[in-house]
């Protein structure tokens, strides 16, 4: 509803809104986004989000787990992410309007032998539908080259390890190349260094912590695996451009 999405919050599974009539202004991770219909927004699971502006709007959503997620398209949206609002021709949304409305056909057939089946595979559809449009949209080659293999690796192996190792050695390692060679390939396809992304990627876990839970920044820094608490705060107050307390504070009110 509305209300829900005007309220802060995240989520353990994939979202994604198709927007079929207004506008619309969504903060994402604390980054705002704007869109119109026709259009489409993929909110990743743990994405802390909220409604900004929702005015005069219609539109469907679809919600699924990892658990029923084709594994092949979560790899799919886990290199598409941060996700940006992805206009749409009518084209294409009439057909992923008639997509959600024969998702919503086959959840009401409850009675049938293999109901969990069909809307999984129905539900798997549609998210193939949309992550092929942000293939499409952001012109991802088929062929990689080595420097975007190792780009994509090591963004994967720190989605999945950056509370526990946060050296570039430790990616460097886990990949067989050395730290200069993952230094060149990240710079090479991002514009930035492989510090930056491990640090960048614990501040944005410690901002969705400190705007969704109570916890103190002590607490927040222990669970992201620093003991130095002084040393926590100095770099999310470099990163962030402001004290984890100052955030809090801001972004409350």
């Amino acid at each position: 509803s509305d209300e829900e999405i005007r309220e802060a919050h995240r989520d353990n599974y994939h979202v994604f809104f198709l927007w079929e009539e207004g506008t619309a202004s969504l903060e994402i991770d604390f980054q705002k986004h704007r869109f119109k219909a026709p259009s489409v927004m993929y909110i990743q699971p743990y994405q802390v989000h909220k409604g900004l502006v929702i005015d005069n709007v219609r539109f469907k959503a679809l919600l699924i787990n990892n658990e029923n997620l084709n594994p092949e398209y979560l790899n799919i949206l886990e290199d598409i992410s941060p996700a940006r609002p992805l206009n749409l021709s009518n084209e294409t949304f009439s057909l992923l309007s008639e997509a959600v409305s024969l998702n919503l056909k086959l959840y009401q057939r409850t009675n049938e032998k293999l109901y969990h089946f069909l809307l999984k595979d129905s539900c798997n559809a549609l998210v193939a539908l949309i992550a092929s449009q942000y293939l499409i949209q952001s012109q991802v080659s088929d062929t990689l080259s080595r420097f975007d293999v190792i780009s994509k690796s090591f963004k994967s192996l720190l989605e999945r390890n950056f509370i526990t190792l946060k050296r570039p050695s430790d990616y460097a390692d886990m990949l067989k190349v050395s730290v200069p060679y993952l230094n060149e390939c990240v710079k090479n396809t991002s514009g930035y260094s492989v510090s930056h992304h491990i640090q960048q990627r614990i501040v944005l876990e410690a901002k969705r912590l400190l705007y969704h839970t109570n916890k103190s920044v002590k607490e927040i820094a222990t669970e992201l695996g620093y003991e130095d608490y002084a040393y926590f705060s100095r770099l999310f107050s470099k990163v962030a451009g402001m004290s984890a307390l100052t955030f809090r504070s801001k972004n409350h009110d």
